[in-house]
């Protein structure tokens, strides 16, 4: 109900002073641009020559203060005004609390003459938050990293830069990337690639118009000497210890394995060859005494014949042609088939009787060497 009534009052005011044609006041001095951090006061100000009657603040072109030259004023909430006389000239201050990121916009200074209208810009800004990820670094000295600054909830997006040991790093050592939300916000990641040779303190800048200096973070990196070669030679000596204590046996363990291979192979070579060996000797011997058997009966056999009885024939015979058989020359051996000579047939009386045998004349009689094949 009190906004209804204060829409109504300047409503009216800006009416009957529109058509009175009697002022003759001018603006000598009109508000200014200004730009400040959300939640913060912005404040305008706006200077006018005597006979002004009424004096009018809008917003984007919404009346938003009017002030009355009795002294009346109607204002909407969150806006209020002080004024100042001083040599014939009215100060008129504007005061606009707990600004906000939608308060940004256009701010007008009217006193109903479209000639003396001056206005200004209001930009409200979002000091966001700023952090590294990793405050402190310990490294090996020309060892290169990474380090991480992240700004978020920033309105406009801030500029971003670094500086190490205060000492402003080139921009070209770092990337930022950068992003806006639903909100209007924006996000940004800066990442600096650093290869220190001694102890540094990194900073991380943000900054926008509305703040005095850069908001920071910082971030300390450690430097140390890397050990001395003996020591990454004994390292180095440590490490091949151990390779060599696990392969070695690993190693053996196979050559173990393959003597024990060639050995079970050589073994069973060995058996199968002497079981062939036996086989060809079997073959061999059946082979042999079958060409005994087979030979033994092509000879010519005299089972008649006695040695005692040709030396006996030659001695009364005494023929020198008949050839001397000497015990080399007819020896029977295994395998032979020797038949036994036939028996002499006695009488009761131990008295020889006569054979039914034909004897051969001890000249034509020829006696042949039995031979083996």
């Amino acid at each position: 109900m009190e906004r209804r009534q204060e829409w109504i009052g300047l409503t009216l005011c800006l009416f009957m002073f529109l058509t009175d044609p009697g002022f003759t006041s001018s603006i000598i001095e009109g508000p200014r641009n200004l730009t400040v951090l959300a939640g913060s006061a912005a404040q305008f100000n706006c200077t006018v020559s005597e006979g002004w009657d009424v004096l009018i603040w809008l917003f984007n072109g919404n009346p938003r203060l009017t002030l009355l030259s009795d002294g009346k004023t109607y204002i909407s909430p969150r806006y209020s005004q002080k004024g100042y006389s001083t040599d014939g000239r009215f100060t008129s201050e504007l005061t606009i609390s707990d600004v906000q990121l939608n308060d940004s916009g256009q701010i007008k200074c009217s006193i109903q003459n479209e000639e003396d209208d001056m206005y200004a810009f209001l930009t409200v800004q979002v000091n966001g938050s700023l952090n590294i990820k990793n405050s402190n670094f310990t490294v090996r000295k020309n060892q290169t990293i990474e380090v991480t600054c992240e700004a978020l909830g920033w309105a406009p997006a801030p500029q971003i830069s670094w500086t190490g040991s205060n000492i402003l790093i080139n921009n070209s050592m770092y990337i930022t990337d950068q992003s806006q939300g639903l909100n209007g916000l924006y996000d940004e990641e800066s990442t600096l690639t650093l290869t220190p040779l001694a102890n540094v303190t990194v900073t991380c800048l943000a900054a926008i118009d509305a703040l005095s200096k850069p908001q920071n973070a910082s971030a300390t990196v450690t430097v140390y000497e890397p050990p001395p070669i003996e020591s990454d030679n004994n390292e180095d000596g440590r490490i091949r210890t151990i390779i060599l204590a696990v392969v070695l046996p690993v190693v053996g363990l196979l050559l173990l394995i393959l003597i024990i291979l060639l050995i079970v192979c050589c073994c069973k070579r060995r058996k199968e060859s002497s079981y062939q060996k036996e086989v060809q000797r079997n073959v061999s011997e059946r082979e042999t005494n079958r060409n005994l058997e087979t030979t033994g009966g092509r000879g010519y056999e005299n089972n008649g014949y006695s040695p005692e009885e040709d030396m006996s024939a030659e001695k009364m015979s005494g023929d020198s042609t008949f050839p001397k058989m000497s015990s080399s020359v007819y020896r029977p051996k295994q395998g032979l088939d020797m038949s036994p000579a036939p028996k002499v047939p006695y009488n009761r009386d131990n008295e020889v009787l006569p054979s039914r045998t034909t004897a051969y004349p001890t000249k034509s009689r020829q006696i042949r060497n039995v031979t083996h094949v």
